[in-house]
């Protein structure tokens, strides 16, 4: 099944059954601070639409996918053909890169698996691509790990885990901006993005409501998801 982003200008082929990107796939990509001329690296990439969708609003990226499953690595790469996209996408297990990219990039974004016990889905590919296991923390220090010094290392998490989020993440450098389903309500997605080496105080940021009352996008929710607009963490010091 073929989904499509950003008001039809990235079509991504997505499993019929097991995890399928979203709302989360295009906020993420919104949210990196990516200018032309950088390496960039999405940490479980899927199907590749954070990646084409951040390759739709940026032109000129040295953009790099990793993902474990083999024939959605496969997936991803036909995405990126499908959408003229100068991308790889590359299937390996985050926690043992090949050799090539165990160095340092400009900017790292991932969409971890974060959900905990009591949370499984009966699907079992939908399971795995959203259980942690416990690695939730060790997702966010690879991706730390992985960004040169001044660079931004950039996730989008459930709100109720930024605590634990903010424990595996430095103090300083580091804001975090929610996602409200509707004016008033508890967020229920949370972007937080870091800055490395920094020394500015955390920051956290009014952030994004996504709905009015009747349902519809607000018009900033509006021009991310169908405009392609960047959200507004760039404006943070970091």
């Amino acid at each position: 099944m073929t989904d499509t982003f950003l008001d039809g200008r990235v079509k991504v082929a997505q499993p019929d059954s097991g995890f399928r990107s979203g709302l989360d796939a295009v906020m993420l990509a919104a949210a990196v601070p990516a200018v032309a001329g950088q390496s960039v690296l999405e940490l479980g990439a899927g199907s590749g639409a954070a990646s084409l969708c951040l390759m739709a609003r940026v032109a000129g990226l040295k953009l790099t996918g990793v993902e474990r499953d083999e024939a959605l690595a496969a997936l991803a790469r036909n995405n990126a053909a499908a959408n003229s996209a100068s991308c790889t996408f590359v299937a390996a297990d985050i926690f043992a890169l090949p050799p090539e990219l165990k160095r340092d990039f400009d900017q790292v974004f991932v969409n971890p698996p974060f959900h905990g016990e009591g949370q499984v889905s009966p699907d079992a590919a939908r399971a795995a691509a959203l259980m942690d296991d416990g690695a939730l923390k060790d997702w966010l220090k690879l991706g730390l790990q992985r960004t040169v010094s001044g660079g931004f290392f950039t996730t989008i998490l459930r709100a109720d885990r930024l605590r634990e989020a903010l424990g595996a993440l430095p103090e300083r450098g580091l804001c975090a901006f929610p996602l409200w389903p509707r004016q008033g309500e508890v967020s229920k997605r949370v972007i937080v993005q870091v800055r490395k080496g920094s020394n500015a105080p955390f920051a956290l940021l009014q952030g994004l409501v996504l709905h009015t009352e009747d349902g519809s996008w607000t018009p900033e929710a509006d021009a991310v998801l169908r405009r392609g607009n960047a959200l507004a963490l760039q404006g943070v010091r970091l």
